[in-house]
């Protein structure tokens, strides 16, 4: 297993630290390859919308193998993707959802809530430390 408990810790640990540095509350999701939840952390008041949300986004990323804003831009009609959260309502076509690689092998996702520009910052952050930790 890729995402051990003390990876999930480590990833959790540099959400919250670039979410204080940005100085909001958030809500952070880890899930493994095939979706199922690892991790789920509501940091100080993120918003209750996020309970359910976030590990969407997490899902949607490892499933997907994809960033959800990538998803949701194939999902809208006529698009190679149209409907997909039809098929599974776990999908979750809001930004803020990130797959996470090794060595070219899907290993999971993650997602953050809040605006979509603070989600992509703490989402690329947290990739970052990932692929640093998994060297």
């Amino acid at each position: 297993m890729i995402l051990t408990d003390e990876l999930c810790d480590r990833l959790c640990a540099a959400a919250r630290e670039k979410t204080r540095e940005i100085g909001i509350d958030i809500s952070f999701a880890i899930c493994d390859e095939h979706g199922l939840p690892r991790v789920y952390r509501r940091f100080g008041e993120a918003l209750v919308l996020s309970i359910t949300l976030v590990p969407g986004k997490a899902y949607t990323a490892a499933v997907t193998q994809s960033k959800t804003k990538d998803v949701a831009a194939c999902a809208v009609e006529g698009g190679s993707l149209m409907a997909i959260q039809t098929n599974d309502p776990r999908i979750t076509l809001v930004a803020g959802g990130y797959p996470l690689f090794v060595n070219g092998r899907i290993a999971g996702g993650i997602g953050g809530g809040g605006t979509e520009e603070q989600d992509c910052a703490i989402a690329e952050y947290v990739v970052s430390v990932f692929e640093e930790l998994t060297k």
